[in-house]
């Protein structure tokens, strides 16, 4: 894990959030694809989409949903129709789309492989607004999951602040993958600490 490159990350995402700019890509790996997916998890960014160098066609970065008209009130039989037909749509969508990543895959060289992420914005601010390094590249910070509960509560744990910000989350490298402090904390799982993002 190159905790180098992932500076680079935060301070692209965080100053391409400034510029306010609507899509920006970073290089694509598998830290950089589980710390975007947190980010769509957690709200600070719309959409995360595999691609070249070239930016994504802009109907690619809506959500696929299948529509079903209701033309009237239904009846307990008709909903469970209804929740069949959307549970069969929505499978045969993920696996549209994984063929579809698979397609992409195959196509572009390994190095010319971007991830596209579609930024936030909310009442003319941007939701992302800072996102900086906990663990650096020359000192690494691994803390419990009692240190990291009470970096949820607010209170300092080591050389880490705690989180007092609404919507803060600090993202935490685990066995598990790349998590949420909040989700270490209640599956007490300890790591290291990557980044902090307000």
């Amino acid at each position: 894990m190159s905790l180098v490159n992932l500076a680079h990350v935060c301070s692209h995402l965080q100053n391409a959030s400034r510029a306010r700019l609507a899509l920006t890509s970073i290089p694509h790996t598998k830290l950089h694809l589980s710390i975007a997916l947190q980010l769509q998890k957690q709200g600070f960014i719309s959409s995360v989409q595999l691609g070249s160098s070239k930016p994504p066609v802009p109907t690619h970065l809506r959500p696929q949903q299948p529509v079903v008209p209701v033309t009237e009130a239904p009846s307990d039989d008709s909903l469970a129709i209804l929740e069949n037909i959307l549970q069969t749509a929505n499978a045969d969508i993920k696996d549209s789309t994984q063929a579809q990543v698979d397609n992409i895959l195959s196509r572009i060289p390994a190095a010319r492989r971007r991830l596209w992420l579609g930024l936030k914005f909310w009442n003319n601010s941007p939701v992302l607004s800072k996102m900086t390094m906990i663990s650096k590249p020359t000192k690494r910070l691994w803390l419990n999951s009692e240190d990291i509960g009470r970096i949820t509560r607010g209170r300092a744990a080591g050389q880490v602040k705690g989180m007092t910000g609404v919507g803060e989350c600090v993202l935490v490298s685990t066995d598990r993958g790349i998590l949420e402090a909040r989700e270490c904390a209640e599956l007490k799982v300890g790591g290291m600490m990557l980044c902090r993002v307000i």
